[in-house]
């Protein structure tokens, strides 16, 4: 009785996946001309990597504090517009200073 259950919840998500990326297609045919329509589109990959990134980086830590640190430090130099490599090295520095004194 319980494997039932199972295969039917295995089956049921599996057409809510299958109804999320299929639908869209067989729906919307036309080009898509509303601007706020296409401005949302054009930004839900960066948030979709975002909120799959942000917890990994604050938790990857021994402590909530270094991973925050390196996060802010992340953030200004983006924002001076510092190459990935760059970024990547001095939030790496950050964790391991702020670890090493805190």
């Amino acid at each position: 009785m319980k494997n039932s259950y199972v295969f039917i919840g295995i089956a049921a998500m599996a057409l809510a996946t299958y109804a999320i990326r299929v639908l869209p297609l067989t729906l919307i045919r036309k080009e898509i001309k509303n601007k706020y329509i296409r401005s949302f589109l054009y930004y839900v990959p960066y948030v979709t990597l975002a909120v799959m990134t942000f917890p990994a980086m604050i938790y990857a830590t021994n402590s909530l504090v270094s991973g925050l640190a390196a996060f802010i430090v992340a953030i200004i130099l983006a924002l001076k517009d510092f190459d990935m490599f760059k970024i990547a090295v001095a939030s790496c520095v950050v964790v391991y200073l702020v670890e090493l004194f805190v």
